[in-house]
């Protein structure tokens, strides 16, 4: 009897518990949605919960309630980009939405293309100051790592990581003169990086047209980056050359991939001037010869056929030697200036002459000045800014470095577009901007962008994949989430995973679209309906909602980790 009544009231209690709601588990609850994990496969259609700023299921219904549960249908829903290459440096610190980027999906800007916010030596610090242009900040941190938590205490809406640049490391100990470290220098150069390595730093970025960084030879860079590769680091590069040499300098990044044991990307994959167009394949062929061979080499790209860089890539790196200001001071010289001219006349594989690999002065926007005096030449191109004047091209360009007190920013083209095209499909291929994360208003007003900034992910899911069927959509994603994630060993992002950190894009493919131009940039695109950021909603139908989650992401060699970081191992 009191057997029977114990199965009674126990079945009871099932009956009642199975008709009773089901708990709130979630936080939230993504509802719907065709799921992109970031792996590239065959997406489906499911649920995505979300439990605080981790990912809790991912399937085919969440088998709990949720505090808000998002309709996804017709959406795709995958894991947050990350932005490979980006400058978002200083336009964090005017805003922290990061809303150029955030508004196409971005939940992570990678920095350090050669140069990096840190270390610092005072000396440094006061030029940085000194060279500031638009955007105004005080700098309160001397590491690289300072720097990133200082930003995120200001409050960013993306997570932010970091190269250590090895312009920078080169800076701190032999300034911007064309000199060659000692032993004692280099030593101290490589104990630089791996503290940089344990404070977080994903490896060493080098940028090596520019001077100072084309100063650095060969056995310089791979002891830089040894040192990464030691505490599970990589390196990544703007080549010695993206144009006349770029096959040597492809071979060059090999070498140091090999001989420094660190996996190695290329920035901004790209073959630069008309002449050097059909370079492509012996350039993909390295690549791939290299990758048989048991290397990690890989490569990230913007999808637009201009660059966006400075004068100085007009101008022969010899004359740039101690810094900006020796520069100038150097062309006052009426001989030091002759030459300089006559050399940006002449074709030469000694150094990297985006004036003549774009064709000509016709081809060089001329898009951010310093000086409030010379805002008005703002989108013009440096052919006509020398017609106005009535000189030539080159003493133009000379001019205008000297009067802005600055690089000044330019616009080069460059590039076919029949390349960029075939370069969106290598399945080694990530994807970056080059550019920071503005917003249509304010301070980013006084210059211009490339329209990258605004629309490098749109302009890939939008008319490249989506329109130009130069890749799947699947694969797009992974090689916006999953796959530069294991390039740089971040750990927990880039899929849409349990456990992994909420980072959580909703996209309409069929919407998405870019609509910043070169003419006019600050255009932001469209589609992107929702963005979470650690958990966090940022974007939400379409409208940014102030909040700003945004953390540093630790590479491998952080002593953070439980383990120690790989630089203990």
């Amino acid at each position: 009897m009191k057997r029977s009544i114990a199965l009674t009231l126990a079945s009871a209690a099932i009956v009642l518990t199975s008709a009773a709601p089901a708990p709130t588990s979630y936080s939230v609850i993504i509802r719907g949605g065709t799921i992109y994990d970031g792996s590239g496969g065959t997406p489906y259609v499911g649920d995505v919960a979300l439990k605080g700023d981790k990912i809790a299921y991912v399937g085919p219904h969440a088998p709990a309630g949720a505090a808000r549960i998002i309709d996804a249908t017709g959406k795709a829903v995958s894991p947050g980009f990350i932005n490979m290459l980006s400058w978002a440096v200083e336009s964090l610190i005017a805003d922290g939405r990061g809303l150029s980027d955030i508004d196409q999906g971005v939940t992570l800007e990678v920095f350090g293309e050669g140069d990096s916010m840190g270390p610092l030596t005072p000396e440094m610090k006061a030029r940085a100051l000194k060279r500031e242009g638009d955007i105004k900040y005080p700098i309160r941190w001397t590491t690289l790592a300072q720097y990133l938590d200082w930003l995120t205490r200001h409050g960013v809406s993306e997570n932010v990581a970091s190269f250590v640049g090895a312009t920078t490391v080169r800076v701190h100990e032999l300034g911007e003169k064309d000199v060659q470290p000692t032993p004692a220098q280099l030593d101290r150069m490589r104990a630089l990086v791996r503290q940089a390595m344990k404070d977080g730093a994903l490896g060493v970025g080098s940028a090596l047209i520019y001077a100072p960084a084309t100063y650095a030879k060969t056995p310089e860079l791979t002891a830089l980056v040894t040192e990464a590769g030691k505490c599970g680091g990589s390196y990544i590069s703007h080549m010695r050359s993206e144009g006349n040499k770029v096959l040597e300098a492809t071979d060059e990044l090999i070498q140091i991939s090999r001989d420094s044991g660190a996996p190695a990307q290329i920035y901004h994959f790209k073959q630069a001037g008309q002449a050097n167009w059909s370079k492509i394949d012996p350039m993909i062929a390295r690549v791939n010869a290299a990758r048989a061979a048991g290397l990690k080499i890989t490569a990230n790209m913007y999808t637009y056929t201009a660059g966006a860089t400075g004068l100085d890539a007009a101008m022969p790196t010899w004359v740039q030697s101690g810094g900006l200001e020796a520069w100038i001071a150097r062309m006052k010289d009426p001989q030091v200036r002759a030459r300089v001219i006559q050399e940006m006349k002449t074709p030469s594989n000694d150094w990297e002459n985006l004036l003549l690999l774009s064709g000509g002065p016709q081809n060089v926007l001329l898009v951010s000045f310093k000086n409030p005096k010379l805002k008005y030449l703002t989108g013009k191109t440096l052919a006509e800014v020398a017609k106005m004047r009535g000189k030539s091209p080159e003493e133009t360009a000379i001019e205008l470095v000297s009067e802005d007190d600055s690089r000044v920013g330019t616009i080069y083209f460059i590039m076919s577009d029949d390349n960029v095209k075939r370069e969106v499909g290598l399945p080694w291929m990530a994807f970056g901007s080059d550019e920071g994360a503005p917003a249509p208003e304010g301070v980013f007003l006084k210059s211009r962008s490339h329209p990258r900034a605004y629309g490098n992910v749109a302009r890939l899911l939008g008319h490249y994949v989506r329109d130009e069927h130069a890749a799947t959509l699947q694969d797009a994603i992974r090689r916006l989430t999953s796959f530069p994630a294991a390039n740089i060993g971040i750990r927990n992002r880039g899929w849409l995973a349990p456990g992994y950190y909420a980072d959580v894009v909703l996209f309409d493919p069929k919407a998405v679209q870019d609509h910043s131009t070169y003419a006019k940039p600050d255009q932001l695109a469209t589609g992107v309906d929702d963005v979470f950021v650690n958990g966090v909603q940022v974007i939400k139908d379409g409208v940014h909602t102030g909040a700003k989650p945004g953390r540093v992401v630790r590479g491998p060699g952080w002593t953070g980790w439980p383990d120690g970081g790989a630089c203990q191992k």
